[in-house]
């Protein structure tokens, strides 16, 4: 079954066409059921938009969707929409899981070494009973709030163990490399692996 996915990236990593090689490898394949999403994302937006109306195009890109892919270049962990694309997501209740770009040719053959894990430089923090949930952001010296989202209360509380701790991202959601792990083959698993 074909979902609808939303992929959040780094509009420098569509311009070196990284970001189209994934958005668009279902143009190869023998229909839409094959490739195993539909692309709901849209462009970074320019600063010209303000910050309630980005969110708002956000808002509405998610909407109908059930995952939400990170496709990783080497800016992408520290673009502050693609943290909230992140974080949108995880309220939401969407899957997600990260692709490694920057092997991927650009438009000049070229290669980079991969660029960090986003899910690294974001994290939950669960309330002390286990019911809430607060986000937290690496600045580069150390952890803050999060102050793009609130936090909120869950609908199910967190095990014990989890209670009043805080949690890197990276703690639960996978990462893959596009053409390491033969992305162009098994996109369609790793999408269908964490539908909701």
């Amino acid at each position: 079954m074909a979902r609808r996915v939303y992929f959040a990236f780094h509009y420098e990593d569509v311009v070196s066409f990284r970001a189209n090689v994934i958005r668009q490898h279902w143009l190869t394949k023998d229909d839409r059921e094959d490739a195993g999403f539909f692309d709901a994302s849209i462009w970074e937006s320019t600063k010209k938009t303000g910050v309630e109306a980005i969110k708002r195009l956000i808002h509405n890109a998610l909407d109908n969707t059930s995952v939400t892919v990170v496709l990783i270049g080497t800016s992408t962990y520290a673009r502050r929409w693609v943290r909230y694309e992140i974080i949108k997501s995880i309220h939401r209740g969407n899957g997600i899981f990260g692709v490694h770009i920057n092997n991927i040719k650009d438009k000049f053959q070229q290669t980079k070494l991969l660029g960090p894990n986003p899910f690294d430089y974001l994290s939950v923090s669960y309330s002390q009973d286990g019911t809430a949930i607060s986000f937290l952001e690496w600045n580069g010296n150390q952890w803050q709030g999060y102050n793009d989202m609130e936090g909120y209360a869950l609908s199910k509380q967190r095990s014990q163990n989890q209670w009043g701790k805080s949690f890197k991202l990276s703690d639960f959601y996978k990462v893959y490399d596009w053409n390491g792990d033969d992305g162009y083959n098994n996109f369609a698993d790793w999408v269908e692996a964490v539908a909701s």
